[in-house]
């Protein structure tokens, strides 16, 4: 069965989500701090808890603002539903359900209730919980007139007409009700007419109707309650200590004195290894000790046979332990990306240590290594601890996975989270976009608190009244936009955005004219600032790309051209400035004064800016500072903007021949620098 829909209410900051859907393969539950994500998961673990898991309390789980409807008996534990979990059955469900009775294989899904009783109560969509009275009624008068025609038949009608004498259509079949009419069917049954198939007939449909109630509470109880899956919670509070003193937590399991944050990951962690902390304490008491040298052949042998048993015991304890840890260091290394590293359990007297080894064979403590390492380590600990032989039938429930992973480990992390649900339904909760794929909002459920009256809600959509709810999503569609930066092999890192749309304008009419373009596959990367052209070309080279930076050569230019990173960081030839390509007299021209001419009547004919008397009476002056001067409203992404309409309808050829000339010889430079 498919987990497909989920509601919480009256646990803890929950008053009620509302219902929400649940992902066939994963589903993320998104927001931020104290939204009540944690409150979701344990709720939702309620429906089939593990072993050991601690039951429900009213006094601590109930809404604690509303604690007094209960105190004072408004409502009942019994009564309070925390949890609802709707499964989809599969067609082999329906046929087992089919052989309780014919009518429940029709059922669609299986819906559970857990109370704060900590009693599950269950209903099947698509068939009644029920039958009733009238249902039967008209069959039963004609069996009742069949049978009164019988010899020796009066009793048995006498006993029909006091069973139903207080029945009324909507009476519903169940309980003493449907037995009685049940055990009273058997006594008719020797007085129906063998013969009579009509009326052998009618007491097989009565007699169907009369069972359908137990029926189907015994489907789930013999069938389906033993095929929903298990929910395993795993949090962050339940770490594997790198030192575990057996007879300790031994004698605080027998004095039901265990600390559920502090012991949880280590009882996990003998579960997984197969010993209780008993087992594993009493193995190191039990070494035989040396017989006196006076001693008979008899005790001789005894110590003989005692010595070999303790052998045995002692292998037997580190063939399991052993066992345990090639598991375990096979899950790390999958997702640690190392395939050096090993773990060890390694028993020494009371003390079982966790050990990891390195490629160097250096044996250190699970607690010298990352926090990182140690949660990988302990997630898998209790995941494969509370699934146990359940695993296959088990919905993984993830409180903030892997924070303490760095960020790429993360994204790791969640590919492992994707191959586990594979086999497993998850269910994790998040507040990194780290966590979150831009390939999957759709698996995404946006958990908010908009105040404590209202409480926690689960929202499919991602319309939310608190924005901060969504901010994960937003970083992690940034940061995939950041990423795109990554894509070519080339890349040449402008100044700003105005200077892109230059250039990228200029280079797809030049490929349309047949002359000198940049090389295929290369990225335009505008840095919104000179100051800034250092940053991006330093991340640009950290991932082995090839970079130029195409800078100015007004006063911000050269100052970003000259920087001891930047010069460090690129080649002299990398480093091309608008000075090396321009050919008339500015002598700190920026890219707009390769296109001077061009832009003045642009800029007249398209903007109604008109600077071309001063611009020819200022031949050294920049264009750009001519603008400024004069046009009040002056744009320099107006004046790109209209130059790429004006060059939309020309072609490179319209430009003067000096602008020609520089264009050229910058694609030309480009292309050298980014070879």
């Amino acid at each position: 069965m498919l987990l497909v829909k989920a509601r919480v209410r009256d646990y803890r900051s929950v008053n009620d989500t509302e219902e929400f859907e649940v992902e066939p393969t994963k589903t993320l539950l998104v927001g931020v701090n104290e939204a009540g994500k944690t409150a979701v998961l344990r709720a939702l673990q309620t429906i089939r808890m593990p072993e050991g898991t601690e039951p429900l309390d009213a006094l601590r789980d109930y809404p604690r603002s509303r604690y007094t409807e209960v105190q004072s008996g408004q409502r009942s534990p019994n009564d309070i539903v925390v949890a609802e979990a709707t499964y989809k059955l599969t067609d082999v469900e329906r046929a087992g359900l089919a052989t309780y009775h014919p009518e429940l294989g029709t059922a669609a899904h299986l819906k559970l209730f857990s109370y704060m009783s900590n009693n599950v109560r269950f209903s099947l969509e698509g068939v009644p919980w029920t039958k009733t009275y009238e249902q039967i009624s008209k069959d039963l008068a004609r069996l009742k007139a069949h049978l009164a025609k019988q010899a020796d038949s009066a009793e048995v009608v006498a006993a029909l007409d006091a069973l139903t004498a207080k029945f009324q259509p909507g009476t519903t079949l169940e309980g003493p009700r449907a037995t009685g009419l049940d055990e009273w069917l058997e006594s008719a049954l020797p007085l129906i007419d063998e013969t009579n198939e009509t009326e052998n007939k009618r007491f097989d449909t009565i007699r169907s109707v009369v069972r359908y109630r137990s029926a189907y509470l015994k489907c789930y109880n013999g069938y389906l309650q033993p095929r929903v899956p298990l929910f395993v919670y795993y949090s962050t509070f339940f770490t594997v200590k790198p030192r575990i003193h057996l007879s300790s937590l031994a004698a605080r399991q027998a004095s039901g004195e265990v600390d559920e944050e502090y012991d949880f990951g280590n009882l996990c962690l003998l579960k997984l290894c197969g010993f209780t902390a008993q087992e594993l304490s009493d193995l190191a008491k039990g070494a035989p000790a040396d017989v006196p040298a006076n001693s008979s052949p008899e005790q001789v042998e005894a110590h003989k046979q005692a010595v070999v048993a303790y052998e045995k015991q002692i292998d037997q304890r580190h063939y399991r332990l052993n066992a345990a840890s090639v598991a375990l260091t096979k899950d790390i290394r999958r997702v640690w990306g190392d395939e050096n590293v090993t773990l060890r359990f390694v028993p020494d007297g009371q003390l079982l240590k966790v050990v990891v080894v390195d490629d160097l064979g250096v044996e250190v403590e699970l607690d010298q290594r990352s926090e990182g390492f140690r949660w990988l380590v302990s997630f898998f600990v209790v995941f494969k601890a509370q699934a146990a032989d359940d695993l296959d039938n088990a919905i993984l429930l993830l409180d903030e996975p892997g924070l303490s992973l760095h960020a790429l480990k993360q994204q790791e992390f969640r590919k492992t989270v994707s191959l586990l649900a594979e086999d497993n339904q998850i269910i994790y909760t998040t507040h990194s976009p780290f966590m979150v794929g831009t390939d999957e909002l759709d698996l995404v459920r946006i958990i908010e608190m908009a105040d404590r009256e209202t409480g926690t809600k689960v929202h499919t959509r991602l319309v939310v009244d608190d924005p901060r709810s969504v901010y994960p999503l937003q970083a992690a569609l940034g940061y995939e936009l950041a990423q795109s930066l990554f894509a070519q092999k080339r890349n040449l890192v402008c100044e700003g955005l105005t200077d892109m749309f230059y250039v990228e304008a200029l280079n797809a009419a030049q490929q349309d004219a047949g002359k000198t373009a940049l090389r295929d596959g290369t990225a335009l990367v505008p840095a919104q600032s000179a100051s800034k052209v250092v940053y991006y070309c330093t991340l640009l080279v950290s991932q082995k790309l090839r970079v130029a930076a195409l800078l100015d050569s007004d006063q911000a230019g050269e100052k970003a051209a000259q920087q001891d990173d930047l010069v460090h960081l690129l080649k002299e030839k990398q480093i091309l400035r608008t000075k090396d390509f321009h050919t008339g007299a500015v002598s700190g021209p920026e890219i707009e004064d390769l296109l001077r001419d061009t832009l003045v009547a642009v800029a007249r004919d398209d903007l109604g800016w008109d600077v071309s008397a001063t611009a020819s009476q200022q031949p050294a002056r920049r264009i750009v500072d001519i603008f400024v001067a004069e046009i009040a409203d002056f744009s320099k992404y107006r004046l790109a903007r209209a130059f790429l309409r004006w060059l939309s309808k020309h072609d490179v050829t319209d430009l003067t021949v000096d602008e020609q000339s520089g264009i050229e010889a910058l694609f030309v430079g480009a292309n050298k620098a980014l070879a």
